[in-house]
């Protein structure tokens, strides 16, 4: 059995999945007392704010192509990473990141969320336009940076440097 997804579908899940990631960076951006850290998070905020403004352009080129079939196993699978994402709804964002009780914790939820953005995003790539390839893979690569960007500094927090310039400024 086949079942069919939209291309507009999958982008409009990777809009909702930038969203809830800016939320998480912003709160954690306020809460945390860690100037490196807070520089870290703004930065990864923003970078989500404009993947969102790609994925945007992208749903323009998604909405000329007509729905794919793809076999059922395929399709749960894509339904599965989204549905066990670490950012799976705003209000669980807005609460893993209230209740993140350190700087560690929070990289660490960052991470994880990161992860799964280039797990999801990396799968996308069997059923978006070709045309559309080059920007995706701009925001593969952007979400590997951030991967490196979080894993840097949960180094430097576990190692007590909270001074001095944020990774990869």
């Amino acid at each position: 059995m086949s079942i069919v997804f939209s291309v507009s579908e999958l982008i409009n899940t990777a809009i909702g999945i930038e969203i809830r990631g800016i939320t998480f960076y912003d709160v954690m951006a306020k809460s945390t007392d860690n100037e490196m850290a807070r520089s870290v998070f703004q930065n990864l905020a923003q970078m989500e704010r404009e993947h969102i403004q790609i994925f945007q352009d992208m749903l323009g080129e998604g909405k000329k192509h007509p729905p794919e079939a793809m076999n059922e196993e395929y399709a749960d699978y894509l339904r599965a990473l989204v549905d066990n994402a670490v950012f799976t709804d705003d209000m669980i964002t807005s609460e893993m990141a209230t209740q993140a009780d350190s700087d560690i914790k929070a990289v660490e939820l960052g991470i994880a969320a990161e992860k799964d953005s280039i797990l999801f995003y990396s799968q996308m790539r069997e059923v978006i336009p070709r045309s559309a390839l080059p920007m995706l893979d701009r925001v593969i690569a952007e979400e590997k940076w951030h991967l490196r960007q979080l894993a840097e500094i949960k180094k430097r927090l576990a190692a007590g440097n909270s001074g001095g310039q944020p990774p990869y400024q």
